[in-house]
């Protein structure tokens, strides 16, 4: 809803009173509207005018009574009344209680508490183009009452809607998973990701009235017809990355036992000695199953011929 001068219809507390007394009123007028309808019919028989002026009175009573009861609305904890006068907004009244305003507003009620909203499961491309699913939920909450009644059509389902499109625009803005650490993927900066999702669906959710609490992803995968290759991909990436923190362990562990060697004058090596040492230690540190010790007589023997 937009006013005469163009700007937009935002929240405004609406001017009501206790609706205590005015339904103790319209109780007395309702008693006295049935007195009065008595006594002014009995009086016709009698004195007409009295009769007709009584009877007169006690329909003014009975009416002024609906009014009252009309008048009053009663405001659960949690809730909201957006009050309308011949479409003009008004008005909103946010305590909690029996409340009496003008009994010509139009009342709406509407829920101010948290609610939740869980995404079904999407099935989207991520940057790298695989397929994945994905779902999130969204807890939210109405911000501005005025903004929710007349900005959007319905805003919980606005709500849905957008929060919705802001998982799929995050899924295509990011790969599932990504062996560079300087680049950010879905499954490894869960973090960054699911606050990048809140200020999206916030943005996203603004023009409704409506404030975003948190975000989460709650659902991650790869689609069924990709997973088995996918996890295997995974499973050779780290296979790979294993073996070459083994063989960068192993060439420093190599390297400081032939400088130990060598600096402690336990025994000089040639070129020859120093391959196989190096050789012989590579296989030991970097091989799958237990070394198995042997033991080289063959210099021995060229020695002694």
């Amino acid at each position: 809803m937009v006013s005469p001068d163009g700007e937009q219809v935002r929240e405004k507390p609406a001017g009501g009173v206790s609706g205590y007394f005015a339904i103790v009123g319209a109780i007395v007028l309702l008693l006295l509207a049935v007195l009065l309808g008595i006594v002014g019919f009995v009086m016709t028989f009698a004195q007409v005018v009295v009769g007709v002026v009584l009877f007169i009175v006690a329909v003014l009573s009975f009416i002024a009574s609906m009014f009252l009861f009309k008048g009053c609305t009663s405001v659960a904890p949690g809730h909201a009344v957006v009050l309308q006068l011949y479409g003009k907004y008004v008005g909103t009244v946010r305590q909690s209680g029996l409340r009496f305003v003008n009994p010509f507003y139009t009342k709406d009620q509407i829920s101010t508490r948290i609610r939740n909203h869980e995404t079904s499961t999407l099935k989207v491309n991520d940057l790298d183009g695989n397929p994945i699913e994905i779902g999130a939920v969204v807890v939210w909450q109405v911000r501005d009452t005025a903004q929710a009644m007349f900005e959007v059509d319905d805003f919980e389902e606005f709500v849905a809607i957008q929060a919705e499109t802001a998982v799929r625009h995050i899924a295509n803005s990011y790969a599932y998973d990504s062996s560079d650490p300087r680049r950010m993927s879905l499954r490894d900066n869960a973090d960054e990701i699911t606050s990048r999702l809140s200020d999206e669906v916030a943005a996203r959710v603004m023009a409704a009235g409506v404030t975003v609490i948190e975000s989460r992803i709650t659902q991650l995968a790869y689609a069924p017809e990709i997973a088995r290759a996918m996890l295997q991909r995974q499973q050779a990436t780290a296979v790979v990355a294993a073996r070459q923190l083994i063989v960068e362990g192993a060439v420093g562990m190599v390297e400081t036992a032939i400088e130990e060697i060598e600096g402690r004058r336990i025994v000089t090596l040639g070129q020859t000695e120093r391959s196989d040492l190096v050789s012989n230690l590579m296989i030991v540190l970097c091989g799958d199953q237990a070394a198995q010790p042997t033991i080289s007589t063959t210099r021995n023997q060229q020695s002694a011929g």
